[in-house]
C-alpha cells in the first residue's frame, strides 16, 4: 500500500515539475483560472497521498477485531 502512495507522489511531482514552467498563473482569463486550479488540485494530491503515506489507517485494528468477534459469533451459532 505504501509503495503506491509513494508511486503516486513521485508522478504527481513529475507531473508538477513539467508543468509549472508552462502555465502561468498570472495570466488573465481562463489561462490564468486553469493554472491556478490545476496548481490547487496538484497540491491537494501531493498532500493528500502524503497524509496518507505518513499516517497510516487508525481503524485497521478495530476492523481486524470486529471481524475475529463475527468469526467467533458465527462459530457460536454453527455449534447450536
Amino acid at each position: 500500500m505504501n509503495n503506491r502512495y509513494l508511486l503516486c507522489l513521485l508522478i504527481c511531482s513529475a507531473l508538477t515539475y513539467f508543468a509549472v514552467p508552462r502555465i502561468d498563473p498570472a495570466a488573465s482569463g481562463m489561462e490564468g483560472i486553469f493554472a491556478v486550479s490545476w496548481l490547487a488540485f496538484a497540491i491537494l494530491v501531493f498532500a493528500g497521498n502524503l497524509a496518507a503515506l505518513l499516517f497510516p489507517h487508525r481503524h485497521r485494528k478495530r476492523y481486524a477485531e470486529n471481524s475475529a468477534g463475527d468469526r467467533k459469533r458465527k462459530e457460536r451459532m454453527r455449534a447450536n
